[in-house]
Parts: C-alpha cells; structure tokens; sequence
C-alpha cells in the first residue's frame, strides 16, 4: 500500500492515522475527562506486552462514545486506529481481515477470511509494519470470545463492555451515568437554544444522568420546541405509565420514559417513520445498509412497501429518524448506514404483540434477501454479503420456513465457505441445520444442502475421513429425498469425489467421478458450469490413476466449452487451463505444458488477484513443467516465489504448502542445493500423515524424495531403506502398476546399483521398464529414465549386448522427444543414473 501520511512520529499534531477506521465523533460530547486521564495513564504505563483495557458499564451510560472520543483525542499516538464491532463473535475476524491490504498483506479475497485475519494478527504482534496501534473491540460479550484475538505485541487494546467478567481478565474503567454537572453541560451544548440551569437540573434528575436517555430528550426538545416544563411533565406520565405497566428492570426507567417521549411525537408528526424505526430494531445493532431499504419482492407490511416505493417520503423518514436521536446515521467508504442502539431496538421490540414481531421479522428477511447482490463465490461480492452477514443472526433467520430466505441464508454459507471465514462458517451452518431439522426434518432438502455445505467445511479444514463419512450419509438421504439426478445430487456427488481423493481411494474416485460426469450429462448438458467441474474432477482422477492422456483429452473438451461460453466463471476457466496444463505435463510433453501454463498464468493475472488460491495453483504447476523442461533456474525461482507466498498465506501446515514444498526441494536439487532440499524435503515428509494420513500416496512419494536425497548425499543405506518402506507402503494402496509405485521401484533400483547389489538393481530395473512401457508408453520421460538406468545397470553387470542394444534405442527416444541439450539427455548419454522425483498434485 502506498503511504500517503507519515508516521505517528512524523505527523503534524491532529492529523489523523495512516489507518483509520472509527464511526463518526460525537461534536456534543461531553466530560469524562477524569475517565479519560485515567484510561489514558492506563495505556500508556504498559511496559512489556499489550495489556487491554476494557470500559464497562450498563447499556445507555455511554462506552462506545467514550472510545470513539478516545480514538479521537489521541489519535496522534497511533499509525493505526481499526473499530471492530464485537458483539456477534463471527464478525470479528472479518473485520480484523478487512485491515490486511492496509499492512501490505493480501486481501480476504486472495487468502480467505480467517488466513487474511490471521496474517494480520501476526503483522500487529511483530509490529511490522506499524508498531503504533489501537484496536477497540465495541461491545464484547464473554472474555473467552476474544482470547485468541487480542494480539500480543506493542501496540494497544479497548474493550468496551456489559460483562462484568472482563473486570477480572483486563483492567477495566467503570463507567456510570454522568455526574450532575456533565449532565447540565450536555444539556447545554446539545440544545440549541438557551436553558437556564434550573431546568437542566430538573431534567437530569427525572433522567437519572443516563447519557443515552439525555441525549433522546435534547433532540426531542430541539427538533419540536418542546419547553423543559412540558418536557418533564410528559416525562412523569409517562414514568407513571411504564411503572404500571411493569417494565423490566434490566431497562433503566428513565432511558425507557425518555424514548417513550420520543416515539410519541414520531408518531404523531411522521408515522410511517415509526414503523420505519421498528422495522429497523428486528435488524442487528450493527449499522444497517442504506440500500436494504428498497422496493422488494416478499412479505412486507403495506405501510412499509408504500414508504419504500416513494424515495422522498423515505428519505424524509430516515432524515427525522436521525434528528430524533433514534438512529445514527454514517456514510463510510461511500457506503450509507442506518444503525439503532441495541437498547432503543429492545424497547421496540417489546412493546410490539408476537404477531406484529413475527410480521416485522419476516419483513426483514425479505429485505436482506432483495439487498443480496450476485454470486457469493465471487469476491466482488463479498462486501455486500459482509454488511448482510451482521443481520443474519439478529433477525433470527434460520426460524424461517421461507424458501428465499432459506436460500439467502444458503448463500450465506457459501460466502462464508468461499471467503474462508471457516468459524462463522461452522456456527451457522450449526444453527440453520438445528432449527431446520427441527423444523422440516432430516431428510429436508434444506437440511440436505446445509449438511452439503458442511461437508464442505470438514474438508477445508483437512477432516477428510469425517467430510466421507458426512457426504456419504447425506448423499443416500438426497437420492431418496429427490432423486439420483437432482442438481443437488450432482453437486454432492462431485463432493465424494473430493472425499475419496483426499482419502487416496484414487481408483475408486475415478470411477466414482466417471459416473457422475455421465449423470450430469444426462441431465445438466455437456457444458453446464456444474458438468464441466464435474468433468474436471474426473481429469483429476485419471492423471492420480496414471492414465495422462485420459486426462489431457477431458481437460482439453472442458476448456474448450468453458472457453465458448459467456459469463463462465473466470476461476472455473483458470482451473480447467492449469488442469490442461498440468495433463500435458505428465505425458511428458514438457515444452507444451510451458506454454500451456504461461497462458493459464497470464489468464489468471488478468482476471484474479495476484494472490488467489488458484493462481497459486497455476504458478506451482508451471514451476514443475519448467524444471521438467530443464529451465532449472527459472523453475527455482518461480518455486520459491510460490512457496514464500503459500506459507506467508495460509502457514506450513496447508495442503498447498506441502506442494510448494516439494516442487522447492526438487528445484532446488536440480540447481545442485542438495542440502537445502534434503531439510525441506524431510520437514514436508514428517508433515504429511498430519493432513493426509500416514498411508496416504503422497506421504509416500514425497519419503521417497527424501530417499532420492539421501542417495545424491552419499547415504545409499539410508536411501535404500527408505525406498523398501515407501514401495511396500504405497503397493498396498495403489497397486504395482502405477506410476507413484514405480517411480519409487525405479529410484531403488539406483540404491541397489550405488550399494553394489547389480543383480537386485537389473532385475527390478528390468520389470520397472516392461511394467512403464506398458502403463505409460516406451517414450514417455519415466520409461526413458527407466531404461536409461538400466541400459548403465545391465552395462555394468557384463551383459553388454543388451545394454547396448537398450542405449542405442533410449539415446534415439531421448533426442526425438526432449532433444539432444536436455539434461536429462546429457545425463543418459553419459551412462549416469537419472534420478526421478514425484510432485504432488492438488486433490
């Protein structure tokens, strides 16, 4: 990010951060300055690490507007000064996320919710780049809520809060109403017109010097010319009315007298305002898009579908929302908001009979789901989704039977899934699944899709034997539910699929898959966005299964289609193109699968972030077929590059890490860096059975690199053993007849021909070549390195004629398929062994 303002240390008294996100200064703010020394003496006495402090306080005192003050007083302190609205857990790394680009760190939308939150966590504890930070958590609830979120490092933390817990965790500044003169200065500064102190006295005394409370009289007063004698007169009525009536308690009196006052003038000088008002308490306290409020489709009561239909009158109405005090109104970043104090929303709401909350809460779903905008997948998107998000909750949505509703909140969970926000992923889709099932039972095609989604959310999360287990479950209830050629049927099957590759059942997957692809052909079409991933998925398994030129032709049909189709989603095309890129790669036309690769690269940069996982994917893939082409320097830089950016992102333990990491040691072997490969190679090893499991392929294949490693070292012994235990692991799996097992079988054979066993080295040489020639074809680059090794093997065992025979044929496949300069030519023309590696490719 480019800096546009200087450092707390460089800039001008009262200029604001580099980094600033804060709602809007209360200009009638009044007093607290002892509260404020002290909050700030607090602060600043730290020694060591972030110690937070926290406001506390009954609702109405005013905690948020005493740290919105603080964040503006002393906002030449701090680089970065970022509010973060506490109150529903799930939004919390959503906002820390949205600080990412500001600290030079990939945005939400490249990385995910939770590793772009996560980042910037990291970023704020090293201090990197800013040292000097505030961070107000508004509203926090329980303490453990915010454990694994408050970072530790230089900068400062302030909490505002109703839990009186936090005074046992933080140290903590109470707030309580304002003592009496704050109270008359207020009074004073808030209302445009003179009032004698007499009055501001008795005004404060019948309000119990509740800031919130004061605030609703002073705007009642200025906006009707409300004299403070008729003022207190309504007010005792009105307290005389709520005591008979038996208000809770947890309300103070005066604050519910106060916007009672309020609400009977609105409704006497604007009454569609004031359903307006209520419409707006069944939303969350968290500010409310301007842009909601629009003529929409759905239930929604007569008075509010006029207001809505007429842009004056609606304007008007929010206007004198906002001049009563019963709303704040913002306008950040171009976004407009609407926001109601939770307190004024729970007055709302509990005056109002079961049936009216019930009509208004309906209303509100409709709204939220007319303000949706386009796909959840897309991260154009997803800011608007994000303003929504904080409603979802509040409004109770998961108790609606409505299928638009159900559907909004189904895109919902896709924007949370998509956008990697895997917490709130996980609550509420937990939610939706327990009201839902309650509601329309278990095998409710609702419940089906919630279940699906949180499938979904297992296997993001490297759970792959509990997303089976799940997927399988609910895919027997859907066949039953709706039927084997449902859409939702289809999609879910595509999710087996994943299920089974990441369980390393390849074979079982390829099958699994080549009947899904027939199922959506049948019914979708060939080139139905959900066929054509279908078709994808099915690539993947012929390229696990070592069937390579299966793979390319699927790649090759699917992207053209996806190529010839308008509105194709810009991530499906990149998918498809690295997936042809990568077949193309593994039939061992390296040159091609260059070429292949830089434009899906070049695609991918146009229409992604830099960033994106895809992209990633793309990068990693044409490293590979660089190194495979004998560009070795530039394949090791492209590897490190990716790899840097794979663990900046999403940190070690990350399927995308562990390939990074092997195609790096590879690299780096090649470009002569044996030690630095062998330390990365084996660190990547011992990290695999954490995502994949101890008998998963490619913790096989990737023990066998560092095997291979072991070898190019000068420790065959260790080399050989290595080998023997992944052959017999990865045997059981796969079978002998795969290229995983016999490019293991192929790297032994050199183990035996270093340890001196020649005979052992030509007889596994020997059925390693026939078994290749017959899997992958006599010229593929396996099959040459194969009989490369042999051809020396057989040479140095004294059966001369065959080895001649052997080279003589391998030299000439060499030169007519990579060419006399390729490296691994000049190696088999030299009688020296060739070393074959294994890369992982995504599942």
């Amino acid at each position: 990010m480019t800096i546009s303002r200087p450092p707390a240390a460089q800039r001008a008294t009262g200029g604001f951060p580099e980094i600033w996100k804060v709602p809007p200064r209360n200009k009638n703010f009044t007093g607290r300055e002892e509260l404020l020394s002290r909050l700030r003496d607090g602060i600043v006495d730290q020694v060591t690490a972030v110690v937070p402090h926290a406001l506390h306080g009954l609702g109405g005192v005013g905690k948020t507007q005493m740290a919105v003050e603080y964040a503006y007083r002393f906002r030449d302190s701090y680089d970065i000064v970022w509010w973060i609205p506490s109150d529903q857990p799930g939004l919390v790394r959503s906002t820390l996320a949205q600080l990412a680009p500001h600290l030079g760190l990939p945005p939400a939308t490249a990385t995910g919710i939770e590793d772009a939150a996560n980042a910037v966590l990291e970023a704020l504890r090293r201090g990197k780049p800013y040292s000097q930070w505030l961070l107000i958590f508004d509203n926090a609830d329980e303490p453990e809520e915010l454990s694994d979120i408050v970072p530790p490092g230089p900068g400062h933390v302030l909490i505002t809060s109703r839990n009186h817990r936090w005074e046992s965790v933080v140290d903590t500044v109470a707030i309580d109403v304002f003592p009496r003169p704050e109270s008359v200065e207020f009074f004073k500064r808030r209302m445009r017109r003179s009032l004698s102190d007499l009055d501001a006295n008795r005004l404060a005394e019948e309000l119990g010097d509740l800031p919130l409370a004061l605030e609703q009289a002073a705007a009642l007063q200025t906006e009707t010319g409300m004299s403070a004698e008729d003022y207190l007169r309504l007010l005792r009525e009105r307290t005389s009315t709520l005591l008979s009536e038996g208000k809770p308690s947890e309300y103070p009196l005066s604050m519910t007298a106060a916007w009672g006052l309020s609400v009977a003038k609105l409704k006497e000088n604007l009454p569609e305002a004031m359903e307006l008002l209520r419409c707006c308490a069944f939303f969350g306290p968290e500010p409310i898009p301007r842009a909601v409020f629009y003529p929409v489709a759905g239930k929604v009561r007569p008075q509010i579908a006029e207001l809505l239909a007429d842009p004056i009158r609606l304007s008007k109405a929010i206007g004198r929302l906002g001049k009563y005090a019963l709303v704040r109104l913002d306008a950040e970043a171009g976004e407009r908001t609407i926001q109601v104090h939770r307190l004024i929303q729970a007055l709302l709401r509990e005056e109002l009979d079961a049936t009216t909350q019930e009509e208004i809460r309906a209303e509100v779903h409709s709204l939220l789901v007319g303000a949706a905008s386009g796909n959840p997948d897309d991260p154009r998107n997803w800011p608007r989704y994000d303003a929504l998000l904080a409603h979802v909750g509040p409004s109770l949505m998961a108790e609606s039977r409505r299928d638009e509703v159900r559907n909004f909140a189904l895109d919902i969970l896709t924007y949370l899934s998509t956008s990697g926000n895997h917490e709130s992923t996980r609550s509420h889709t937990e939610t939706f699944l327990q009201q839902w099932t309650a509601d329309s039972g278990p095998d409710d095609l609702y419940v089906l899709r919630a279940k699906r989604s949180q499938g979904n959310l297992l296997r993001s999360l490297g759970r792959y034997n509990e997303a089976y287990d799940l997927d399988s479950a609910t895919l027997a209830t859907m066949r039953k539910a709706v039927g084997p050629t449902h859409l939702d049927t289809l999609i879910l099957l595509n999710s087996i699929g994943a299920d089974l590759r990441a369980k390393g059942s390849f074979h079982e997957a390829r099958d699994h898959d080549a009947e899904s692809v027939r199922l959506h052909e049948e019914v979708l079409g060939p080139d139905h966005v959900t066929t054509l991933r279908a078709v994808n998925n099915l690539a993947l398994d012929h390229g696990l299964t070592s069937d390579y030129r299966g793979s390319r032709t699927l790649q090759e049909q699917a992207l053209r289609l996806a190529l010839a189709q308008k509105g194709m989603g810009r991530g499906t095309v990149l998918n498809l193109w690295t997936g042809l890129a990568r077949a193309v790669r593994l039939c061992g036309d390296y040159t091609e699968a260059c070429d292949v690769g830089e434009d899906a690269l070049a695609y991918g940069r146009e229409q992604l972030d830099a960033d994106h996982p895809r992209i990633l994917i793309t990068m990693k893939d044409l490293a590979i077929a660089r190194l495979r082409s004998g560009e070795t320097a530039e394949a090791l830089e492209l590897a490190q590059e990716v790899h840097a950016r794979y663990v900046r992102l999403y940190g070690l333990d990350h399927p995308g890490t562990l390939a990074a990491a092997t195609s790096l040691a590879n690299a780096l072997r090649a470009n002569g860096q044996a030690e630095d490969a062998f330390e990365l190679a084996s660190d990547t090893m011992l990290r695999y059975p954490g995502m994949y499991g101890s008998e998963h392929p490619y913790h096989y294949g990737c023990a066998s690199n560092v095997a291979l490693l072991h070898r190019v070292l000068d420790r065959p012994q260790e080399a050989r053993e290595l080998n023997e235990q992944a052959l017999e692991g990865i045997e059981r799996t796969l079978g002998r007849d795969h290229h995983y097992t016999l490019t293991i079988a192929l790297n032994l054979t050199s183990d035996f021909a270093v340890l001196g066993d020649l005979k052992a080295a030509c007889e596994l040489g020997k059925d390693t070549h026939r078994r290749l020639k017959e899997l992958l074809g006599e010229r593929h680059p396996t099959t040459l390195g194969c009989a490369a090794n042999l051809a020396a093997d057989l040479n140095a065992a004294n059966e001369r004629e065959d080895s001649q025979a052997l080279f003589a044929e391998t030299m000439e496949f060499y030169i007519e398929t990579l060419g006399a300069e390729h490296p691994d030519t000049v190696v088999a023309a030299a009688g020296r062994h060739l070393d074959i590696d294994f890369d992982p490719p995504p599942i």
